[in-house]
């Protein structure tokens, strides 16, 4: 197809033996998978000497057999990627250069004069590490034949998605161009599938963030992470049979409505036949988040989901029964981190619970009800409760933590936690309590933590890095609304100023981390360690990449508070517009996904333009997409800037004040 659009007259045949015995001597013979991954290539005995004898210039793929070759059975690449092993095809893409073939099925064999081999290698766009000795061969020459061979289908890489897509259109002019030598040189019109809403340099519409806003409700409620009764009754066991994920269903279902939640989103990797795996868990987080989302949504529809996917958290699913409603339970007033799994249920993480409790909020004041706030309520002064003396929590405080030592011990503790990505939501929380109701206790504890916190910064922090910064915003940007002093003013400008030298001027943050991060979330450090734990999209700072996931959707929404905060600022208003704008273009838009439209991958390289990155992280990669998260406090924030408002100003009627009131003496006792 690119080369007939390219205007390329190209014959096709429905089996090799026809195009070989048909062809022309002379000529250049392409045998393709067409089958693949279910079947390989067979070619007729005899057929390859015809070619031979007819002087064809050969490319095969994914083939059967091959005389002189060995080929085993198939196998499935899971961490491995291509990798350039010749200077041949040009500057682009020199040596060690890495190449994205996803879900690729390849077959082993042993072959020399590589041209690309695959392996399990740590990098951005190059090997930084070098080609380890178990790198398989998957295109190569034929030593005495006029061709190339490939242990897997490259000639889907339109259909199978593959990254970056400019290096896989180099790769196919270079070997078009080396077996047509008198045709070269070569170049074929590309159409990715799935692409950015805008280019870089397109002129925005006046009404295009409004537009991205719907798309992106319309992502949620239209495309099938709703879940249906069915497909409830089958989710634990697709847990024991298939992990945390599986295809998306092959039977088109009526949509649902909420009240049964929604799936976590879509895993990174990606099918042959271009499509993603679905998350599977059911969190309380992305629940909240796409209901904050669809409650800002003025439809009908969008409102009666929101309000559904609420009572599902709160009432219906299991992530807040047992211990958690027992008010004699260190847990009572957690929302559960996820339902269905024990594991889920038995778990609390403070940055997840704090998005909860923020996304509650607004949701119900968007909707115009208080029929969640005791349950907010609850939840806040839950986690308040088991905040440290010093304002830090810690990571996670789960059940059985909690039934061992009881919810005073997490209280009394001396607890410090130089990290934002944790706890930094629970201060934003703790500000906003005491902006409602004037408690003492919400304030003295977070100021503490964030006096401690902007000491430490930035070399003290775990990570170091802008999802670090991302964070904070919120908490630094309200505590200036309740304590405006030169000092407050000053931690806030300090992070905004170090996020904005990231700012590219496509308006993307650019991600950075203080040396290779910290904790569980590092940059990989040998091949071996690529695809082992959580990782940045980065190998080295520099590489052009944002995170939509972790970063651009918290800052903007930072930003968007620490503007209204210090009133007059144009320098950040500026920069929020810009990275508004770069977000409305890169959202993702695609006739033959329809399920991508309106969302955004976690990984954009704002050079090529396009999702690629270092996607090493073993759950969420560069093409995840979840419900909930930054990606859905980037749509949150276009609606509030629609709206001319913030979120500090739209919640600040909030009857949430009452229920706190109602519920900090049973669960508080003596704290004053």
């Amino acid at each position: 197809m690119a080369l007939e659009q390219a205007g390329r007259r190209c014959a096709r045949f429905d089996s090799p033996d026809k195009a070989i015995r048909t062809a022309p001597a002379n000529s250049v013979v392409l045998v393709l998978a067409d089958k693949y991954p279910t079947e390989r290539v067979r070619l007729s005995p005899g057929l390859l000497e015809l070619s031979n004898r007819k002087n064809h210039r050969l490319y095969l793929e994914f083939p059967e057999d091959l005389p002189g070759l060995a080929f085993q059975a198939p196998r499935v690449a899971e961490w491995e990627r291509g990798v350039i092993t010749t200077n041949g095809f040009g500057e682009r893409l020199p040596a060690l250069r890495v190449l994205g073939f996803h879900s690729c099925h390849y077959l082993p064999v042993t072959a020399t004069n590589l041209w690309i081999a695959g392996a399990r290698v740590a990098g951005y766009d190059t090997a930084v590490f070098g080609l380890p000795t178990n790198a398989f061969p998957v295109l190569f020459e034929v030593p005495g034949r006029r061709g190339l061979v490939a242990t897997t289908k490259l000639s889907g890489f339109l259909s199978g998605r593959y990254a970056p897509v400019q290096d896989w259109q180099q790769v196919w002019e270079t070997i078009l161009g080396r077996l047509a030598p008198a045709g070269a040189p070569f170049k074929l019109a590309v159409t990715p599938t799935v692409k950015p809403a805008f280019g870089p340099a397109d002129q925005l519409p006046p009404d295009a963030e409004q537009k991205a806003f719907e798309a992106a409700a319309g992502w949620i409620k239209n495309w099938g992470l709703l879940v249906t009764p069915s497909r409830r009754a089958g989710i634990a066991k697709a847990l024991a049979v298939n992990g945390e994920t599986e295809p998306i269903p092959s039977v088109k279902e009526p949509a649902g409505d909420g009240s049964l939640g929604i799936l976590e989103g879509y895993a990174s990797g990606i099918a042959p036949d271009g499509t993603q795996l679905q998350r599977l868990p059911l969190r309380q987080d992305c629940n909240i988040e796409s209901a904050t989302v669809l409650a800002l949504n003025g439809s009908g529809r969008s409102r009666q989901i929101a309000s559904n996917l609420l009572d599902f958290v709160y009432f219906t699913s299991g992530m807040c029964q047992g211990a958690r409603a027992d008010p004699k339970h260190g847990a009572f007033g957690m929302v559960a981190w996820g339902d269905i799994s024990p594991a889920w249920l038995c778990a609390n993480y403070g940055d997840d619970a704090c998005r909860g409790i923020l996304g509650t909020v607004l949701a119900g004041v968007s909707l115009k009800t208080e029929r969640w706030d005791e349950m907010v309520a609850k939840a806040l002064l839950a986690n308040f409760r088991t905040t440290g003396k010093l304002g830090f929590r810690g990571d996670r405080i789960d059940l059985p933590a909690l039934e061992q030592y009881g919810w005073k011990h997490f209280r009394d503790a001396e607890t410090v936690n130089y990290a934002p990505h944790f706890e930094g939501g629970l201060w934003a929380c703790y500000l906003w309590a005491y902006a409602q109701t004037g408690f003492s206790p919400f304030l003295h504890k977070t100021t503490n933590a964030l006096a401690m916190t902007m000491k430490a910064y930035p070399f003290g922090w775990r990570w170091g890095d802008n999802i670090e910064r991302a964070r904070i915003l919120p908490a630094l940007a309200w505590l200036v609304r309740v304590e405006d002093t030169a000092e407050h003013r000053q931690w806030l400008r300090t992070v905004t100023d170090d996020l904005l030298k990231h700012q590219q001027p496509s308006g993307a943050i650019r991600e950075w981390v203080a040396g290779t991060g910290g904790g569980h979330y590092r940059i990989p450090q040998s091949n071996e360690a690529y695809g082992t734990g959580e990782t940045p999209l980065i190998q080295k700072n520099g590489d052009p990449v944002s995170d939509q996931l972790y970063t651009t959707g918290f800052v903007l929404f930072g930003l968007h508070e620490a503007v209204a905060a210090l009133k007059g600022d144009d320098q950040l208003q500026a920069a929020e517009d810009k990275l508004a704008a770069y977000l409305v273009r890169i959202q993702i838009r695609s006739d033959t996904y329809p399920w991508l439209n309106g969302w955004w991958f976690r990984a954009f390289d704002d050079q090529r333009w396009e999702c690629w990155a270092s996607s090493a992280d073993i759950g969420w990669g560069a093409w995840s997409l979840e419900a909930g998260w930054a990606q859905a406090w980037t749509a949150v924030t276009f609606a509030l800037r629609q709206q001319k408002t913030t979120y500090w100003a739209l919640t600040a009627n909030s009857r949430v004040a009452g229920a706190l009131k109602k519920w900090r003496p049973i669960m508080l006792g003596e704290e004053k």
